[in-house]
């Protein structure tokens, strides 16, 4: 942290996205070089988050590859706007909540890129006594309450959370990021039915990439215009692109009170031209080849 200051302060005056990202690179990532790039995107966001984002993103990449695992595709859509939440609006007295648990690499790497996780942590990442396992656990990582990836839940979680929140007359939003197709689950709508009805202070982001386990979200259970259908149910609801941060963190704090709904249009497989929507990299590891390939087109 004190060499990352150090560096800081010499070059205050002179600090570029080409400064930031030689620094920050994802290779022998460090502490210090974390700290750097949470120091940039406050003093220039405008300019510094589309740094941030591409260091998130290899660095998310080289999780799954080294991991061998899947849901890359997912974790992709989802990574611009929980680093926008995480780092442009949520406060100290918010709470999120990942209702597409599967996309808890999303998650791990803007925790990461916060200082909440160390690269350390994420060596450990879907290995024998890991505490960031493939789905986030009910407890061991900083800010996540609850365990999640049973589809149809995040919702009426954050609806228990906010009504906790105001029956103990504690400050702060509840976030809730959830996926297009969990949306075909009944328990969804009816916590939105009842996150209404209360005027809970719970602010849900749908990650509508439009694909989910075997297709295209509309050709298996069509529920579009997603946005009019929140504000048919008495939520305010925005419909924005979810790769564009500005836009996004506008519509998130558009609304202090009360209920919000922000449909976020983005892309499966974000960023690497052979998965974008292609709705197998819902499974599918990446082999070296395709980490190769996937690396270069970040550069």
């Amino acid at each position: 942290m004190v060499q990352a200051q150090r560096i800081w302060n010499r070059n205050r005056e002179a600090m570029s996205i080409r400064h930031a990202a030689l620094i920050a690179k994802v290779d022998g990532i460090d502490e210090h070089c974390s700290y750097v790039l949470r120091i940039a995107f406050y003093m220039n966001q405008s300019l510094m988050s589309q740094t941030v984002l591409k260091v998130a993103t290899r660095r998310l990449l080289r999780l799954h590859f080294e991991a061998g695992i899947g849901h890359i595709g997912g974790n992709l859509s989802c990574l611009d706007a929980m680093l926008c939440i995480y780092h442009n609006v949520m406060q100290t007295d918010d709470i999120f909540i990942l209702s597409k648990g599967h996309s808890a690499g999303a998650l791990y790497i803007t925790l990461w890129s916060r200082g909440e996780l160390t690269e350390e942590d994420l060596l450990t990442y879907h290995k024998d006594g890991t505490r960031l396992s493939v789905h986030p656990p009910s407890h061991g990582v900083p800010g996540v309450v609850f365990a999640t990836g049973s589809l149809g839940h995040g919702v009426g979680l954050a609806a228990g959370i906010s009504l906790g929140k105001r029956l103990r007359r504690e400050a702060g939003r509840v976030f809730c990021l959830t996926s297009d197709g969990e949306w075909d689950e009944g328990s969804s709508w009816e916590s939105l039915i009842f996150t209404a009805q209360h005027q809970l202070n719970v602010t849900i982001i749908v990650d509508a990439n439009g694909m989910q386990g075997f297709g295209k979200t509309v050709e298996i259970a069509d529920l579009e215009p997603l946005a009019e259908k929140f504000r048919s149910f008495r939520v305010p609801a925005e419909d924005v692109d979810g790769h564009d941060h500005a836009a996004v963190t506008s519509a998130l704090m558009s609304r202090k009170m009360g209920p919000l709904a922000v449909v976020a249009r983005t892309v499966k497989g974000n960023a690497v031209s052979f998965m974008q929507n292609h709705w197998q990299w819902h499974y599918l590891p990446m082999n070296t080849e395709q980490y190769q390939q996937a690396l270069s087109e970040l550069v």
